[in-house]
């Protein structure tokens, strides 16, 4: 179920139709560069409200869409309630629980950045709200569109690897000078660091592809002079299943490894680099009609190679064509939900596990210990 703009819920196998009216908290780099540009993509929504103090990422909106309405704080957007279907939270780590709750109290169906919360406890209670007042409530883990975990998801599901032993995922960064900024922020009330940051991403996928974990150990340390937040973190998960993820998520990493080595008892699948789609979101690409066949492809050379006994670096396995990346998937996902034909495409619960992992991995890491979740 989901809430309608005047904060009432909808009974089960309602049908509604778009487009349903957006207000994004937010304009930094979430909100400007990822969730405004796909929400205008996505067919069935529509940008209404952006939600900044900041009068440049005002400007920011207005010359990127001109007919958007401003706000300069998210208590602005309650009061009309009625006007809006939809609210996505871009803003601070820290400002996620309280917006959300807000939002969810005043009858509006919730879209929130990753993590959702500091806690899993925290995202339950969430998750209870939403439920409670028959509301969507959504998680942004764009990465599950991710061209290689598309890749790599097709491949486990098929079975060409076999019985998968270890999945080894890195997002790796070289950034010898701290950002500063809330990311990089020691201040626990911050959210902030790589564990959370990156972590969510690695984490939340690992957990897709292999399912719940059953224990965690984790080695998380702050390496760069006047940084304040871990910035190179390893994440070992052994899965119910007995699949063992390890995770790295560092800005410290001199020579980059690959983004993913998965290995079964068939054949193992190599693949390096990012996938396309932030790169060209910062660059002002659009996924707009006309350029589908473009979106979130690959070129050939840049794709995996699954093989088995030789290195992929000496040509070892055969190449793997990677299947496209597919960010506007997600908001077409969140609009089939609203109008009721189609699910959550990630569920508040869904990010409370891997924030399971997450606390018990700093609990690891602080401990020097395994945790059993």
């Amino acid at each position: 179920m989901t809430g309608t703009g005047t904060g009432t819920s909808l009974g089960e196998g309602t049908v509604r139709e778009g487009p349903f009216r957006v207000g994004l908290v937010g304009y930094g780099l979430a909100g400007s560069v990822f969730h405004a540009p796909l929400i205008a993509a996505t067919e069935g929504l529509t940008l209404d409200t952006v939600v900044t103090s900041n009068a440049d990422r005002q400007q920011q909106a207005r010359d990127e869409f001109p007919d958007v309405r401003i706000a300069t704080a998210p208590d602005e957007l309650w009061p009309r309630a009625h006007e809006l279907d939809l609210v996505v939270i871009a803003s601070p780590n820290k400002t996620h629980v309280p917006i959300a709750t807000a939002a969810l109290k005043a009858g509006l169906p919730v879209v929130v950045d990753k993590p959702i919360a500091g806690t899993a406890a925290d995202a339950r209670g969430l998750a209870a709200l939403a439920e409670e007042r028959g509301l969507l409530l959504s998680v942004f883990q764009n990465r599950r569109w991710d061209n290689d975990f598309l890749t790599l998801r097709q491949l486990v599901t098929e079975g060409g690897l076999g019985d998968v032993y270890r999945f080894e995922s890195r997002f790796e960064r070289w950034r010898p000078q701290p950002k500063g900024g809330w990311r990089e922020s020691g201040d626990p009330a911050e959210v902030g660091g790589l564990l959370y940051d990156l972590g969510s991403h690695v984490v939340d996928q690992a957990l897709v592809l292999f399912g719940p974990a059953a224990t965690v150990y984790a080695e998380s340390d702050v390496r760069r002079a006047g940084a304040e937040a871990d910035d190179d973190t390893f994440i070992a998960i052994t899965h119910t299943n007995g699949v063992r993820s390890h995770l790295y998520a560092s800005a410290t990493t001199a020579q980059l490894g690959p983004r993913f080595r998965t290995l079964g008892s068939k054949a193992g699948y190599v693949k390096y680099g990012l996938d396309p789609q932030e790169a060209a979101l910062r660059d002002g690409e659009r996924p707009v009609a006309g350029n589908e066949k473009q979106w979130g492809v690959e070129p050939e050379e840049l794709w995996g190679r699954v093989g088995s006994g030789e290195s992929p670096a000496t040509g070892g396995g055969a190449p793997v064509p990677t299947v496209p990346g597919a960010y506007p998937a997600y908001y077409a996902a969140v609009a089939a939900a609203l109008s009721g034909t189609g699910e959550n495409p990630v569920t508040a619960l869904e990010a409370a596990a891997a924030l399971d992992v997450l606390e018990g991995a700093r609990r690891s890491a602080r401990e020097n210990v395994t945790v059993t979740l």
